[in-house]
């Protein structure tokens, strides 16, 4: 198979894990590529998500590579199998890949934990307070890609149905407070908070102001746990678009961030009537 031209996160990530365990065991790619009898160049390929493995050959490197954590290579077998195409894949030619990775991030992933500071989460988020988000950027988007973004983002919504994910949201109150699209389609989308709360898969916990500083002010985070911890992404929402974390560093950082939010956060109960009193003031 040719290699792949634009590969996906999913995809660079799975080369990386590959790297990453090859490099542990002290082998070469000459010595990687003589396990497979392919030709040097194309594991650094595979390294590079721009060549498949096969998850039968994945295996093979693994036990070359002297890896015993058998539920982490079964994980990367599972990211090696070929899959349909997925639902995001309709986009790509007229969205930025990065919010394609976004999208296919979420799918795979079994929990996913979000802090928000200015925006509320994306997942939970109107058609029409995502529409005044994507009217505010600078330069201003075409009018069709500020419809197709907003088709994207309610799409991306679809993983909350059903048991599929958990998912907890962070959302500090300011969050709360900004009014974008205005007064009316605030309270509806907050109200729409409040709806999608009362989900068995879905908690939220509000940050208030009294909490004083905190860490990672200023940044949208997205902490997505894999399979395994070993396969734990973070994504942060910056402005040239989304940056994706998974060195040991960062994930324990943004974990101890996590952890700070729990033990700062209001309780859910607390959150509801927080977010229903700022409703009711509108």
């Amino acid at each position: 198979m040719p290699p792949r031209t634009t590969p996906t996160e999913r995809q660079k990530r799975l080369g990386a894990e590959l790297r990453k365990m090859r490099l542990a065991a002290g082998i070469t790619t000459d010595h990687a590529a003589g396990l497979l009898g392919i030709d040097r160049t194309k594991i650094s390929n595979i390294e590079l998500g721009v060549r498949v493995i096969t998850p039968d050959r994945l295996r093979t490197l693994a036990c070359h590579y002297a890896c015993a954590d058998g539920d982490y290579i079964e994980a990367l077998a599972s990211m090696a199998e070929k899959r349909e195409r997925g639902w995001w894949e309709q986009f790509r030619g007229t969205l930025p890949v990065g919010l394609l990775d976004i999208a296919e991030l979420e799918w795979h992933t079994t929990r996913l934990h979000t802090v928000q500071v200015m925006h509320l989460p994306g997942l939970l988020q109107t058609e029409e307070y995502a529409r005044a988000i994507f009217d505010g950027v600078l330069p201003a988007l075409p009018r069709l890609e500020v419809e197709l973004r907003v088709a994207h983002r309610m799409q991306r919504q679809l993983i909350l149905d059903g048991d599929r994910m958990e998912y907890t949201g962070f959302i500090h109150e300011a969050a709360l407070r900004m009014r974008f699209g205005g007064r009316e389609v605030t309270r509806e989308q907050l109200e729409r908070l409040l709806l999608m709360s009362e989900r068995e898969n879905i908690v939220l916990r509000v940050v208030p102001v009294e909490a004083g500083v905190f860490p990672g002010a200023g940044n949208t985070m997205a902490y997505a746990e894999g399979r395994v911890p070993q396969l734990d992404t973070v994504l942060l929402d910056v402005v040239g678009g989304p940056v994706f974390l998974s060195a040991e560093a960062q994930i324990a950082r943004y974990r101890a961030q996590l952890d700070w939010m729990e033990r700062s956060a209001l309780d859910v109960e607390q959150s509801r009537s927080f977010i229903h009193t700022i409703a009711s003031d509108l």
